[in-house]
């Protein structure tokens, strides 16, 4: 696995959980540096390590301050009403599932995780892994045929 690719996807985990792009940074830069520190190289099979180590500098900003609420983004130079007006509708189904769901759909979705990986990062067997992500995207589904 590629490093750059690797730091992409932890930036996005925390990112999701923090919703604050220079604290998201921040606790990216301080992952690695914790990780590097124990470890001293990089393999294929450290991120779950890397993801358990930016979950709990998560669980530390949380207990240090509330986070800011998330703030739209838009590039106005390229706007295409259609693909926007989709992505807050998607934007608007996944707010309402529960957070637990928010990130298994992160993981697997956005971030590419194998199931392997996910299941051994979140301590829990393939089998309920692929439980929790069927219902999470059943949810996700039928949110997004309300919204329509």
């Amino acid at each position: 696995m590629d490093l750059e690719k690797t730091y992409d996807k932890i930036y996005r985990y925390v990112y999701f959980k923090i919703n604050n792009r220079s604290i998201a940074e921040d606790i990216t830069q301080e992952t690695f540096l914790r990780f590097i520190s124990k470890k001293g190289d990089f393999h294929d099979s450290d991120i779950r390590y890397l993801y358990t180590i930016a979950r709990n500098l998560c669980i530390d900003e949380y207990r240090r301050v509330k986070p800011e609420p998330l703030t739209d983004e838009i590039n106005h130079s390229v706007v295409d009403s259609d693909n926007t007006e989709n992505r807050l509708l998607v934007k608007q189904a996944l707010e309402k599932l529960p957070v637990e769901d928010q990130e298994l759909l992160l993981l697997r979705y956005v971030n590419e995780e194998s199931v392997n990986t996910m299941s051994k990062t979140l301590g829990i067997s393939r089998f309920a892994l692929y439980r929790r992500l069927k219902n999470a995207e059943e949810k996700l589904r039928l949110n997004l045929e309300v919204e329509e």
